[in-house]
């Protein structure tokens, strides 16, 4: 008897678990990771977004700025076009003031039309002069509204750059939380891969190596057999006895897990592809929903918190196995148990 328990004991060597453990907790940080990313590449999106509104709206600003300083530097020009006017119109009226001057000077005759034309000539020069001041009032009022525009775009420019320095440590602050969410969900995530393979092993060893219960990938795999009739959602006595172990494996599983990790058991209920016919399921998809149903109520009236088991139905859209056969519609029937986040 010895020597068969150890060749038993040998028989039950089974390195897949640790294998598929591992390549699950891969599987998990890469799609942490590409989370992380995609969640990233939003905030950051956003940020930007908002950025590029206020650039927007300081860029329509200087344009407004920039067209008015065009408007009023050709306002100026034509008052400096104005100004040269009056001045050749002023040389021109000295020069005619100057010359009738001679002309008084040589003829005493026609003295007296000639100084009332001077005269003419000095009032048409002083409104000249007059017309000449309101020009420069003028060109001096349209350089101050200049020096300020200057002053307006000094200032937008300096709002400009405060706002790409703040873009730019926005930009830091998120690669940072990146970094410090792949660093802490990467431990939950080992955490949890810990847990899931000390879970398979306590079932392991409470449910010993049956061949109707067996591992597949990261779950632990029930055939329907072994908990209920055919056609039925009620468990049966044994079924209910596998039960009962099982909730004691996940209630002393709750009482290790740090209650910082938000773990789920999820119960899939998977039937075969042969239609049911009468009785009070219309499909296989119900079926299965109320069988996994069946087992998470049994395994919260055996104490395990209710908030830590989900229920799901595939009916038989997730075979194990192809084909019609006996053998292949058997394994596809079946209840699994799979640890994971919520």
């Amino acid at each position: 008897m010895a020597l068969a328990r150890n060749r038993r004991s040998e028989r039950t060597v089974d390195y897949w678990p640790g294998f598929v453990d591992a390549l699950s907790t891969l599987l998990l940080a890469i799609m942490f990771l590409l989370s992380v990313f995609v969640l990233a590449q939003f905030l950051l999106s956003r940020e930007i977004s908002g950025k590029d509104e206020v650039l927007d709206r300081l860029n329509s600003q200087i344009n407004e700025l920039t067209q008015l300083l065009a408007l009023e530097r050709s306002s100026s020009q034509d008052y400096q076009d104005q100004i040269a006017t009056l001045r050749a119109s002023l040389a021109s009226v000295e020069d005619e003031r100057t010359r009738l001057q001679q002309a008084l000077e040589s003829g005493s005759g026609s003295a007296a039309a000639a100084s009332e034309k001077v005269s003419a000539l000095e009032e048409a020069l002083e409104d000249e002069q007059g017309i000449s001041q309101r020009a420069r009032s003028q060109i001096e009022l349209l350089n101050q509204q200049l020096s300020a525009l200057r002053q307006q775009i000094a200032a937008l420019e300096g709002a400009l750059e405060v706002s790409e320095e703040r873009d730019r440590e926005s930009q830091t602050r998120i690669a940072d939380l990146g970094r410090r969410l792949n660093v802490a969900l990467a431990q939950r995530v080992q955490e949890l891969s810990r847990y899931r393979s000390d879970f398979f092993g306590r079932l392991r060893e409470i449910l010993s190596d049956r061949e109707n219960i067996r591992i597949v990938g990261d779950r632990f795999v029930f055939q329907s057999e072994v908990l209920f009739p055919s056609g039925s959602d009620e468990l049966q006595p044994a079924g209910q006895d596998e039960m009962q172990k099982l909730a004691e494996a996940i209630q002393e599983l709750a009482r290790e897990i740090p209650s910082d990790i938000n773990w789920i058991i999820r119960v899939d209920g998977h039937t075969d592809n042969v239609p049911i016919s009468g009785g009070r399921f219309e499909d296989n998809w119900e079926l299965s929903t109320e069988r996994a149903s069946s087992v998470v109520k049994y395994l919260v009236s055996q104490g395990v918190p209710p908030d830590r088991l989900a229920a799901t139905g595939f009916g038989e859209y997730q075979p194990l196995v192809e084909g019609d056969t006996p053998e292949a519609r058997a394994r596809n029937r079946r209840i699994e148990f799979k640890l994971t986040e919520r």
